[in-house]
């Protein structure tokens, strides 16, 4: 089969793999669409570091089963599924908690985080265990059903751990990908004000374009007065989807007494200061959120299913598995939001 194999940093070749063969309780998944997330990204530019060579990645596959090996009791050849990334033991103490995504043994399938990966989805077909697949509604597509993941995260985030609630004021920083799946999560959860920050144009637009009230340019000027012009209570609730630690030090500026506040978008290592008495007597609550589980792939399933988030919405480029190194051209620049790859 077709796989896009990183060998090295900056060195991603096209070449012929073995189609993979499903052990006990695993399946074969024919990739239909795969989302192109900015880890994959970081990991074929040598931006992270955490990667074993060689490595198939991309980890947001919605796919057709395609084999089925011993053991496997809930799904066949010809079913339509997702994929998560996200592999766990089911045994240990997180994984018995309810929070897989700290499981002890786990490991995901072309993405980040665990030090076990297993080959991703840039490539004609995946290996994945039974016990990470989801069945696809038929009324949801194949490019929408690849984002499952990110827009899972962006419930878990929004809804299960900051706890938004009907006509709470949002602020969103940064309106890329993600950003815009939080947004469009807010707006389904019934958001009062929503603001979208970002410095680029282009992001701003599309934020408007999906459920945004207000747009702000911090590159304008005092991104806490524009905010503040706007919202002169403060937020409800501030998630920083952008990544830069310049976003998390904003999102910390625009609080007042009560605002929660999601470091959502940075993965990087990088320190912001809090005042301890401020911040003590705003009285605020700080969540953060990374990967998904079960519980909230079950709930993005059900947000496209019902037709209150449709996550296609925020694709901008597809390219063929054979088109990759266009794709990671267009992930290296300003004006693109999601990138499909379809193997």
């Amino acid at each position: 089969m077709l796989a896009a194999v990183l060998k090295d940093f900056n060195k991603l070749v096209l070449e012929d793999v073995p189609v993979p063969q499903p052990g006990i309780g695993e399946v074969v998944v024919r990739i239909r669409s795969c989302g192109f997330c900015a880890t994959d990204y970081k990991a074929i530019k040598g931006i992270r570091r955490n990667v074993k060579f060689p490595l198939i990645v991309g980890h947001e596959p919605s796919g057709v089963v395609s084999a089925v090996g011993v053991g496997v009791k809930h799904f066949r050849e010809g079913d339509e599924v997702i994929c998560q990334p996200s592999g766990f033991c089911g045994l240990c103490r997180h994984c018995k908690e309810g929070n897989t995504h700290y499981c002890e043994h786990a490991f995901t399938t072309g993405g980040d985080g665990p030090e076990e990966t297993w080959n991703g989805a840039f490539a004609e077909s995946m290996r994945t265990p039974e016990t990470s697949l989801l069945h696809k509604p038929a009324s949801v597509s194949f490019d929408a059903a690849a984002l499952t993941e990110p827009l899972s995260g962006a419930w878990k985030g929004v809804i299960q751990y900051s706890q938004m609630q009907v006509g709470d004021d949002v602020v969103v920083i940064g309106v890329g990908g993600i950003g815009l799946l939080c947004l469009m999560v807010a707006r389904a959860a019934g958001a009062g004000r929503l603001i979208a920050v970002d410095t680029s144009a282009y992001a701003r637009a599309n934020a408007m374009k999906l459920g945004a009230t207000h747009a702000v340019d911090p590159s304008a000027g005092d991104a806490k007065k524009q905010v503040y012009d706007i919202l002169p209570d403060g937020p409800d609730l501030v998630v920083e989807a952008a990544g830069p630690i310049a976003a998390v030090r904003l999102a910390a500026e625009l609080r007042r007494r009560g605002t929660r506040w999601n470091v959502f978008g940075i993965t990087t290592h990088e320190t912001f200061e809090l005042d301890g008495g401020l911040t003590h007597f705003l009285e605020g609550r700080m969540d953060a959120s990374f990967g998904t589980t079960p519980l909230a792939m079950q709930k993005a399933v059900r947000l496209m299913e019902a037709g209150l988030v449709d996550p296609e919405k925020i694709v901008s480029h597809r390219f063929a598995l054979k088109d990759i190194h266009q794709a990671v051209e267009v992930m290296g620049g300003q004006e693109r939001n999601k990138v499909i790859i379809h193997p």
